[in-house]
């Protein structure tokens, strides 16, 4: 399965991740790396590769895109994005605000529906949450510090004891996955199980 690294689809997608979040007050740094490893992850799953091929490194806050910092300070010096600084208690949120729209015929629906699906099921969690929620995740207990999250990893199911915070999360993502299928359902009628398998994962 190919992983390679689309520098144009991850621009792109923190464009459209940042457009997606403009009303959601906890969205930072920090949640702009979860949503990309997530939406990554989850897209090498369904889709058998990942939607930018970005390497992604554990750090403490949890996964991270190698690429991010240097694609983020060239899309600030072109314009393209800024990144604006609010107190929140102890620490700084970093926002990312998108100052042009997204080129969408990047993505294919598919890829949309899952970075659609994960913004929606972490909206309401914080940075905290969404560092506690990746700290489950096997392929980042499983990396050295700063060394590479491999992609295969997202078939492995995390043994780690769930909090209120990761159920809910998960609870919201899979409310999603049946209201996909059932929109699926209505427009195209009987999905087949390949089809089903293909689109949410199973």
């Amino acid at each position: 399965m190919t992983t390679d690294f689309t520098e144009e689809k991850f621009e792109n997608l923190i464009l459209y991740i940042s457009k997606k979040s403009e009303d959601d007050p906890r969205f930072g740094a920090v949640k702009l790396n979860k949503i990309l490893y997530y939406s990554d992850f989850d897209a090498y799953r369904r889709l058998g590769q990942p939607i930018t091929g970005a390497t992604y490194q554990r750090i403490d806050e949890g996964p991270a895109p190698r690429e991010l910092l240097p694609i983020r300070e060239r899309m600030t010096d072109g314009e393209s994005i800024e990144i604006r600084t609010t107190p929140v208690g102890p620490y700084t949120l970093q926002r990312i605000v998108a100052l042009v729209g997204p080129d969408e015929s990047l993505f294919t629906e598919a890829e949309l529906r899952i970075v659609d699906q994960t913004i929606e099921a972490m909206w309401p969690m914080n940075a905290a949450e969404v560092t506690a929620l990746s700290h489950t995740e096997p392929g980042w207990i499983q990396a050295d510090n700063r060394g590479d999250i491999e992609y295969e990893t997202a078939w492995m199911q995390s043994s780690e004891p769930a909090t209120p915070v990761v159920e809910q999360f998960w609870a919201r993502w899979k409310a999603k996955d049946l209201e996909n299928y059932q929109r699926d359902l209505e427009k195209n009628g009987e999905l087949s199980l390949d089809e089903i398998k293909e689109r949410y994962g199973l």
